[in-house]
């Protein structure tokens, strides 16, 4: 795989994995390119044992700053069924691996959707959030009129999505759209630090954790409960288990090795 629009590094830190959207002259505008691209590499980072944490990150200007209006301005409704891109968002919220996103600058319409996508958040004091897309006759249709309710609630969601306005870092942060706000130069180096911190956790109990975590949203309570049971259980069967039960009686660090 040579992906064209993005740049890939497997082994940007120890365990973690970082993509960084490459269209600088767009404001790195999520076109079908480009999310194939973020797609296949996730599927591949997913399968590659040496990866625990993924970062998706863009540029100092821009996150990405929506989509690519030129691909879409002369479809139809028919054209757009055709086309069927949001399959490739399916995909991509089916990556096993925690995402964290790196952001500075403009996360805008399917910016600050695929931000929606990743499992947390890390952004810069430059970071600008919103829905825009009502502005040029349209909605969200990437996951922003329901993803954004879950996070910030209904009347936010409301005002974010019917008048298209953004928002700063310092109110995303307070509207529980991000984790955490920091300097304009830190933004890249925090997300490795957050990255860093699960990396060192027994992977196969991070990835059913974010699984479990996930369908707190998809479930009903009890239903979500009975997920997380079973999940908990299966986690006896594995040599990560083993090995941080007796670390933590033995008082010493764990060595989990995903097994």
């Amino acid at each position: 795989m040579n992906p064209e629009l993005i740049r890939v590094n497997k082994a940007y830190e120890k365990h973690i994995a970082l993509i960084q959207l490459n269209r600088p002259k767009e404001l790195n505008a999520l076109n079908l390119q480009v999310m194939g691209e973020i797609r296949d590499t996730l599927m591949e980072l997913d399968n590659d044992p040496e990866v625990r944490v993924i970062i998706i990150t863009g540029n100092e200007r821009a996150f990405a700053a929506g989509a690519d209006i030129k691909q879409m301005a002369g479809k139809g409704a028919i054209d757009m069924l055709k086309i069927d891109q949001f399959s490739t968002w399916d995909q991509i919220r089916k990556t096993k691996k925690p995402i964290i996103a790196a952001v500075s600058g403009f996360a805008l319409g399917g910016g600050c959707e695929l931000v929606m996508t990743c499992d947390m958040v890390v952004a810069a004091e430059s970071a600008q959030f919103g829905q825009p897309e009502i502005k040029i006759g349209v909605m969200p249709g990437a996951g922003g009129t329901q993803r954004l309710p879950r996070a910030v609630g209904k009347v936010k969601a409301m005002e974010m999505a019917l008048t298209g306005n953004f928002i700063s870092a310092e109110e995303a942060l307070n509207w529980g759209l991000i984790n955490k706000v920091v300097p304009n130069e830190s933004y890249l180096s925090e997300a490795v630090r957050l990255a860093k911190d699960i990396a060192k956790q027994s992977p196969i109990a991070v990835q059913l954790a974010k699984e479990s975590v996930l369908k707190a949203y998809e479930m009903p309570l009890q239903e979500a409960l009975s997920f997380e049971r079973k999940n908990f259980y299966m986690l006896f069967a594995t040599q990560d288990q083993k090995e941080g039960m007796a670390a933590f009686v033995e008082k010493r660090k764990p060595s989990f090795k995903g097994e």
